[in-house]
């Protein structure tokens, strides 16, 4: 009797079903597996070809990277250009593992290995996923950080896959959390009812996830509650005294402007209502005119020590002229007592020097 053989024995078989998920963090190294095995029966030529399928099953699985003819491919998948390749440069040998090196998050997919020589053709599918470890964790306070009032100590990380996991402690005084806590780990906020003084310290946050960790730190101080009331007042006063200083320095500016503005006026301004100086002429006349109005209060009798000076004209306008230009009056010939009978008023002439200066 002929001993019969199941087919699948007798043809290609991937031995890697081990395994069919991975989790890694980002930046890390991956190795998809992709053993095989063949038979007598598979005589064409031998071709590996590693996909990505997507999750949109309307769309096209995408070529990474493949082996055909005794050649590698690996220029289809462009957002892995430089980071893939075979585990094994001679995929013949049975391996046809694919390693992916620096993991991005970007990575996370369903991977499949085709290995196909005629009659023989078999294929593994592969799912992974790339986790981000959490970072750039931030901790913070909200709530006023006074005696009997409820304080919220918060916590989140900007980066990290889900699901991030939170935890805080203490990490000064008892190193307990107080009694009226309360923590959620899943938003990282811990609630601290009725704060005394005791609550003050260091508190430490820790986010988690499958990959890795991150922490944080924050500084909690109760204190006692404000006077809120000696804060409103110093406020006004202090307002009211900056008011003031403020008034004052204006009010000397406008006095200072306002005295450089009349200084410039007055330094500029031209007086027409002042009368220009007399001539000497005019200075003249009046002193002439004093002495006629003088000498014609004195009698006839007190005018005989005056008639000896000549006054029988009246100097004129031009006294002043040089000496050459002064013309000579003739003495008169009329006596006093006549000249008084006649009318005439008696006036007293300067006496004058030889070249007719007044003495």
């Amino acid at each position: 009797a002929a001993l019969l053989v199941p087919l699948h024995l007798l043809c290609l078989s991937i031995t890697s079903v081990g395994q069919s998920t991975f989790e890694k963090a980002q930046g890390e190294k991956v190795t998809l597996p992709c053993t095989f095995v063949l038979s007598e029966e598979d005589e064409g030529p031998l071709d590996i070809e590693w996909v990505l399928i997507p999750a949109d099953n309307q769309k096209k699985e995408q070529i990474i990277i493949m082996y055909a003819v005794d050649r590698i491919y690996n220029h289809y998948y462009a957002a892995m250009t430089g980071r893939m390749q075979f585990t094994n440069p001679d995929p013949r040998s049975g391996d046809g593992s694919l390693d992916i090196l620096n993991l991005k998050s970007a990575d996370t997919g369903t991977y499949q290995c085709k290995v196909k020589k005629a009659p023989g053709v078999q294929s593994q599918k592969i799912q992974l996923t790339v986790l981000v470890k959490p970072a750039r964790t931030k901790c913070s306070i909200e709530g006023s950080q006074e005696i009997g009032k409820d304080v919220i100590l918060k916590c989140a990380s900007q980066e990290g896959s889900p699901l991030l996991s939170y935890d805080w402690r203490r990490v000064s005084g008892t190193q307990e959390l107080p009694a009226t806590s309360m923590l959620n780990k899943n938003t990282g906020e811990l609630l601290l009812k009725n704060a005394s003084q005791d609550y003050s310290g260091t508190y430490n946050c820790v986010a988690s996830n499958r990959v890795g960790t991150d922490e944080c730190s924050v500084q909690l101080n109760v204190t006692p509650p404000i006077n809120t009331a000696g804060i409103i007042a110093g406020a006004i006063i202090g307002t009211l005294l900056g008011l003031c200083v403020l008034g004052f320095l204006i009010f000397c500016c406008c006095k200072k402007h306002r005295e450089k503005k009349y200084e410039k006026e007055v330094h500029h301004d031209i007086r027409e209502d002042v009368p220009p100086p007399k001539s000497r002429s005019s200075t003249a006349r009046s002193y002439i005119g004093s002495n006629r109005s003088s000498l014609g209060s004195m009698s006839p009798s007190n005018m005989e020590g005056y008639t000896k000076t000549p006054y029988s004209q009246v100097p004129s306008e031009d006294f002043e002229r040089t000496p050459a230009q002064n013309p000579t009056f003739a003495p008169s010939k009329v006596a006093a007592p006549n000249l008084s009978r006649m009318g005439a008023v008696p006036v007293m002439i300067p006496a004058q020097s030889k070249d007719g200066s007044i003495v």
